[in-house]
């Protein structure tokens, strides 16, 4: 159990002692070494948040959040629409760190807020309520993890063998996660479950990390390879799959790491149930389907030579790299959020989750 805590509880974003920086655990070390980074600049924020040194949309949206807080520290401005100014420019270089996952812009949208909200006001007035909103961000995300994970273990019982793809777990958010978050919780309560956790191509967020996450935990967990996943079904292995979230349509497709419309297809196939978690901050009502989610390409080298001793394709062949794809809302089970299950029809159900509350 000493394991579990130090795993679950441990914060992958912070903000740094002297409120001047933000600390996050370098993702793309792990799991060989454990490093923490500091980042205080706005390009190693930008740099952090692209290169997936920080990633897992909610863990993104705390970064932002911070990241912006120490940035509007070191702005120097005569009056108050300078201030603004500048705090813009700060917000929209950071936005444009990754497009797909949605919590990255709703939170400096958060923080831009306040800083509207209180236009007029000089800047010594506006930055502690920028650190209570950055703070905010963070305490809202472990509640909600903690309900997405309560949400989500109703729907598994004992003995269940459950397939995730990428990574949703603590590195990703705060505390158990969203994907992961029901595996987490159900160990703490004594259930067993029986995880296979895909590699995840071509990054290994599954191999680097979930598997990392849950091993230390002490849950039952097995790697594969992406392209074994659809053999583990045929061998009713799996229960259920269970996955994170980047940006979710008003219509309830759901664009996540490349490979999960695989993993939807074939659960579909072997009538197994396909889950989405995720909070309601990466549900986007103004997006209407999966279609018009912009879907973020990364370097080809990342296909290429990324994680090999010398190149394993030839030098130069074209490659297709997008980070993202978009599952259709016809093969999802349910999408459960901190605010309960929704199931089809999700323009509907979405839709109520998103007043609810307000």
């Amino acid at each position: 159990m000493s394991q579990l805590r130090e795993i679950t509880h441990t914060q992958s974003v912070r903000l740094s002692d002297d409120e001047t920086a933000v600390i996050i655990i370098d993702q793309t070390r792990l799991p060989g070494r454990l490093e923490y980074q500091c980042l205080s600049s706005v390009d190693e924020i930008w740099d952090a948040i692209h290169s997936l040194k920080v990633r897992g949309a909610p863990a993104i949206g705390i970064c932002a959040g911070y990241g912006i807080y120490c940035l509007a520290k070191q702005i120097r401005a005569a009056d108050p629409k300078e201030f603004l100014r500048k705090f813009r420019e700060q917000k929209e270089y950071l936005n444009s760190s990754r497009p797909t996952a949605v919590n990255l812009s709703w939170a400096l949208n958060r923080m831009e807020g306040v800083v509207t909200a209180n236009a007029g006001r000089p800047s010594e007035e506006i930055l502690p309520l920028l650190k209570a909103e950055c703070m905010a961000i963070h305490q809202e995300d472990i509640k909600m993890c903690t309900a997405i994970s309560e949400y989500g273990l109703s729907l598994l019982k004992d003995g269940d063998g459950i397939l995730t793809h990428c990574n949703a777990g603590p590195l990703a958010t705060s505390r158990y996660g969203t994907g992961q978050g029901p595996l987490f919780l159900a160990k703490e309560r004594g259930m067993h479950l029986k995880v296979f956790a895909d590699e995840t191509r071509p990054l290994l967020q599954g191999a680097r990390l979930t598997a990392y996450e849950l091993s230390r935990a002490g849950i039952d967990v097995t790697l594969i390879c992406d392209n074994m996943a659809g053999m583990v079904m045929k061998n009713g292995w799996v229960q259920a799959c269970m996955v994170g979230c980047d940006r979710v349509a008003a219509n309830g497709d759901v664009a996540n790491k490349i490979g999960t419309s695989s993993i939807a297809v074939l659960a579909h196939y072997y009538h197994i149930p396909f889950y989405v978690l995720g909070p309601t901050s990466t549900i986007d009502m103004t997006c209407k389907t999966g279609s018009e989610i912009q879907i973020e390409q990364r370097d080809p080298d990342e296909i290429r030579e990324m994680f090999y001793q010398e190149p394993m394709a030839p030098k130069g062949v074209n490659c297709y790299n997008p980070a993202f794809d978009v599952t259709d809302h016809s093969l999802i089970t349910a999408i459960i959020t901190e605010k309960g299950i929704c199931y089809p029809p999700f323009t509907d159900s979405l839709a109520a989750q998103m007043q609810f509350g307000t």
